[in-house]
């Protein structure tokens, strides 16, 4: 049974309002009213107690709170220092027993402490594409409302360098989750699809209304799940594949002998090295599973008379 009470939409506007925040689109800032919704994703990513989960874009702490009444430990990455600065006080205002550890920099991640040593919340202040290193255990889950505008890079970012990530629950735009959870040969697969499939398979789990959120988006939004696997086998780089499905992007539609050839060297090359990969030259990349790319990058790498050709 749930412990926390969770922001309701009257208290989330006047959050924003005493410290004078206007969400803004250039953050991609849409605010979470419902604890319906918040819950969901809480439930949908298996959180369980103890778990080390940070979440990319707290806001004013609708999901934070959620999280951690699920038992989790949350590491929150917040690029605006207002929301920052506001968001210990709210979580000390409905989680008990927290209090504030002093930071020995001004600089240093805000931390709010249990009575038993636990660090419960870790903020840190700091654009989520920047981050190299987060403090405390590694988290084993990634779980976040994530700004429109920078949805796929932080995914990929955070996948590729947290390894310790093992399960991913985002929320995004509908239309970028069919995007990042499509398989080869449907129609939204693309470079989002194949490079998060190097991570992770991907499934939709839920549609998420506009009526949740303030302010409302233009669009609807999706949850999306990921789950950590082993990349495929490859003797080429996650670099190297990642500049293929680039390269065999760029130009939708064209075949791969077509589209790789100036990235190979010349026609023959691209076609040398796809059918040694054994693909059809005259494929899309629209219809190539991540191990196909995998197989194209090694057989360019091992073709290739001048190192680092493939390199992105």
């Amino acid at each position: 049974m749930s412990s926390i009470e969770l922001l309701s939409a009257t208290e989330i506007r006047g959050l924003a309002a005493r410290a004078g925040i206007r969400p803004t689109k250039q953050l991609g800032q849409n605010f979470v009213l419902d604890g319906g919704t918040v819950r969901k994703i809480v439930r949908q990513a298996d959180v369980l107690p103890g778990d080390r989960v940070v979440e990319v874009g707290p806001g004013l702490g609708s999901l934070t709170l959620g999280l951690l009444d699920a038992g989790a430990d949350v590491v929150a990455v917040e690029i605006d220092p207002v929301l920052a600065r506001l968001l210990p006080t709210t979580v000390l205002a409905h989680v008990p027993g927290l209090s504030l550890v002093p930071a020995p920099t001004d600089d240093a991640p805000v931390v709010l402490r249990d009575s038993e040593g636990r660090d419960r919340l870790t903020i840190v202040l700091s654009d989520a594409l920047e981050v190299r290193a987060l403090p405390g255990p590694p988290p084993v889950a990634l779980v976040a409302n994530l700004p429109y505008n920078v949805s796929v890079p932080v995914l990929l970012t955070f996948l590729e360098r947290f390894e310790s990530i093992q399960r991913v629950l985002v929320m995004v735009q509908a239309e970028v989750a069919d995007r990042l959870a499509a398989p080869p040969g449907s129609r939204t697969y693309g470079v989002p699809s194949a490079k998060a499939a190097w991570y992770a398979s991907a499934r939709r789990t839920a549609t998420v209304g506009r009526t949740v959120f303030w302010p409302a988006p233009n669009v609807d939004s999706a949850l999306v799940r990921f789950d950590r696997r082993e990349p495929p086998t490859t003797s080429a780089s996650r670099e190297q594949v990642f500049a293929v499905v680039d390269t065999a992007f760029a130009q939708r539609r064209k075949m791969l002998r077509s589209a790789l050839a100036t990235f190979a060297g010349s026609p023959d090359a691209a076609v040398a090295a796809i059918e040694a990969a054994g693909v059809d030259p005259q494929a899309r990349g629209e219809v190539i599973d991540i191990a196909a790319f995998a197989r194209i990058a090694a057989a360019l790498a091992a073709r290739s008379d001048e190192p680092g050709r493939v390199e992105a």
